[in-house]
């Protein structure tokens, strides 16, 4: 009888006992919310790890924001001093910077970082400035670059949780998120230009439903690193683990625990239409409605907005016209922006106002806006 009263007992407290729902073989792991940053998931995910070649997230970042892709360069012999994976470059060759994008993205081109950075800032140590620099604009303060390619290197290393951080930031970046969103690409470059064939390295693309990337990575020192992202929903989902033998069952799972924990629910600001003066028309105001915001989020306690309107616009307005807009925060964190437009026309005066007219209504629009 004591023994079962024990084996109950067992069974109740276990049963009790707080269950993680996800787990992983990964030295460091994290699951963000795209959206809003917030921390889905963490295992030792603020431990400063070597990341491989999820580096080049931040490399096609900066090429993405520096750069302009249909610009072509010719590559050098010393921008190809670099080992390990490669997209095919040969000294002479003509590539542009669209095909360097996708030489890193999908087929991880350690000559194509490399390439990148040179021809970007002249040198591989001051391409490392600008993504040491942008890492701290990012608020990335256990991030640190040496390398474009992510080849091993004392100094250089990040955290579960920041990469996930700038993989969600740069997915913002619309021609970074058709690149890493790409099973595979038709490229040309070379001496003369030809067209090559290459196949996104990254199996989450395949393996995942509504995957849209990110990043592979692998050194003997970093062991497999691996960047994914998926949208369903409506809803983002980054997870990022470092140093992980079974990756690819691993994201999957993070994935799916990510994607089910972002709650969708909609934001009502407490003033949803505001009149707004119009002067130089017979019209008064024009109306501008605020449409329920829709936020992925694991909480709605702490979001807010602000919406930003003149105090007047002058007419003539046309319907579409942007009068304003609205900003939501989380906290101090800025997680969205929706543009206010006018929803009609608004014509200016057929016959100019007589001198009273015109001067009763702009002293009162004046009063409005001491």
């Amino acid at each position: 009888m004591k023994k079962l009263i024990c084996f109950c007992l067992t069974l109740f407290l276990l049963s009790n006992m707080p269950v993680c729902a996800v787990s992983t073989s990964a030295k460091a792991a994290a699951v963000i919310n795209g959206d809003t940053g917030e921390v889905i998931y963490a295992q030792n995910a603020d431990e400063r790890l070597p990341m491989a070649s999820t580096t080049k997230i931040m490399t096609a970042l900066l090429l993405c924001e520096n750069a302009d892709l249909n610009e072509e360069i010719t590559v050098t012999a010393d921008m190809l001093r670099v080992e390990g994976s490669s997209m095919g470059l040969l000294a002479g060759d003509r590539v542009s910077y669209h095909d360097l994008l996708y030489g890193m993205m999908l087929a991880s081109g350690n000559d194509a970082a490399n390439v990148t950075a040179i021809a970007i800032a002249g040198s591989i140590p001051k391409f490392a400035e600008l993504m040491n620099k942008k890492a701290e604009e990012l608020g990335l303060k256990d991030t640190h670059f040496v390398t474009p390619s992510g080849l091993d290197s004392e100094g250089h290393y990040t955290t579960a949780k920041e990469l996930a951080l700038l993989a969600a930031y740069a997915l913002k970046n619309e021609a970074f998120a058709k690149a890493a969103a790409s099973e595979s690409a038709v490229l040309n470059y070379g001496n003369p230009p030809y067209r090559r064939s290459l196949t996104n390295h990254n199996k989450m693309l395949k393996l995942f439903e509504g995957a849209v990337g990110v990043k592979t990575g692998f050194t003997k020192k970093s062991g497999r690193c691996l960047v994914s992202a998926a949208r369903r929903d409506g809803k983002l989902a980054v997870a990022v683990t470092l140093n992980d033998p079974d990756d690819w069952n691993d994201h999957t799972n993070l994935l799916k625990f990510g994607l089910d924990s972002i709650k969708q629910t909609e934001y009502s600001p407490k003033i949803s239409c505001y009149n707004i003066p119009v002067i130089g028309s017979a019209e008064e105001h024009i109306e501008v409605f605020i449409e329920p915001y829709t936020v992925n989020t694991l909480e709605t306690e702490n979001i807010s907005c602000s919406v930003n309107l003149p105090k007047f616009v002058y007419a003539p307005i046309a319907k579409g016209d942007i009068l304003g807009s609205v900003e939501y925060k989380m906290g101090d964190e800025v997680i969205g922006r929706v543009e206010l437009t006018a929803l009609r026309n608004i014509s200016a005066f057929s016959e100019k106002p007589s001198f009273s007219e015109e001067l009763k209504k702009n002293i009162k629009y004046i009063l409005m806006s001491i």
